[in-house]
């Protein structure tokens, strides 16, 4: 039984679009690029996917993706890049046509241009609008730490960072997944978070199960998120299990360095196509399934700290 899921409500759309794929009998990591690219289209509803989100603080747009087939472990990622509409598949490109998992700015608009993707304009007047109003450099600057006691413990600044991620289940058995995103609303030129490192925003293995991230990637690189999540699935928990473990152990996390947990959610196939969905307290994680020939938004589980 086909299956696809899609982070957050705008990634119905990747669901419909992917699932429209899968019912035709195509393969997973084509099914799920040609969701996350809908999204990546869609510049009127979302401000954190492809052309139309919101800058960095100086004003760049900088996008970031990767893809993972589960069937052979090839996997692809782009960091960075600039002036180019579809970044998850540049990503796939990478997989395909270099030796390399990760091409970085410039490096990877040279490679997008060999590969024929065109340079074009990423700004919308009513990102750019919200960026003179909101960025960081209009904000009053925080006071300094006290010098008689150590600084306090840095925490991510929880803008804008909805990713879409989408996994999917064939009709072959096969999984296919794919993380593409804007980055986090306002971040310090050159930041990349989770989203194009295999491992932390994605992870796909047919032996195991998929999963894949989103909300603040600091600290879902930090505990090597959707990794974790599948191989917890490999060793036996269910794909609902495996996205709440994962959800503790940010929680955990956060709790080691004193501050309060952020803003993540993660996704999972197991390898029969069944999912499971989880967040960290605040998130209010919604995300698309799209199985049975229809699709439906579900709310993921809040997993809260620990006392």
């Amino acid at each position: 039984m086909p299956t696809i899921i899609a982070t957050w409500p705008f990634g119905k759309l990747a669901v419909e679009t992917g699932l429209a794929r899968l019912i035709k009998g195509e393969a997973a990591l084509d099914a799920a690029l040609a969701g996350a690219q809908a999204v990546e289209d869609d510049t009127a509803s979302r401000t954190s996917v492809g052309f139309g989100s919101l800058p960095d603080r100086i004003g760049r747009l900088t996008l970031d993706a990767c893809v993972m087939d589960g069937r052979t472990l090839s996997c692809g990622a782009v960091a960075g890049l600039e002036h180019v509409r579809h970044p998850a598949a540049v990503a796939r490109r990478v997989m395909e046509k270099t030796p390399h998992i990760l091409l970085v700015g410039e490096g990877a608009k040279w490679f997008a241009l060999q590969e024929g993707f065109p340079l074009e304009y990423p700004y919308t007047v009513a990102a750019m609008r919200e960026w003179e109003e909101k960025h960081p450099n209009r904000r009053p600057a925080p006071p300094p730490p006290k010098k008689d006691g150590p600084a306090p413990p840095q925490q991510v600044d929880e803008g804008n960072h909805d990713t879409v991620t989408v996994l999917a289940h064939d009709q072959r058995g096969n999984l296919g997944g794919v993380c593409t995103t804007s980055g986090l609303a306002y971040k310090l030129p050159g930041r990349v978070g989770d989203s194009p490192i295999i491992g932390a925003g994605l992870y796909v293995d047919d032996q195991a199960g998929a999963a894949g991230a989103t909300g603040v990637g600091e600290e879902i690189i930090r505990i090597g998120g959707s990794l974790f999540v599948v191989e917890q699935m490999r060793s036996g928990k269910s794909a609902q299990e495996a996205c709440e473990l994962a959800c503790r152990r940010v929680n955990a996390a956060a709790a080691r360095r004193g501050v309060h947990p952020a803003q993540v959610a993660f996704l999972a196939l197991d390898r029969q196509g069944v999912p499971g969905a989880a967040c960290t307290s605040r998130a209010d994680f919604v995300y698309a399934v799209g199985r049975d020939g229809r699709v439906e938004m579900l709310r993921a589980k809040e997993v809260p700290p620990t006392a």
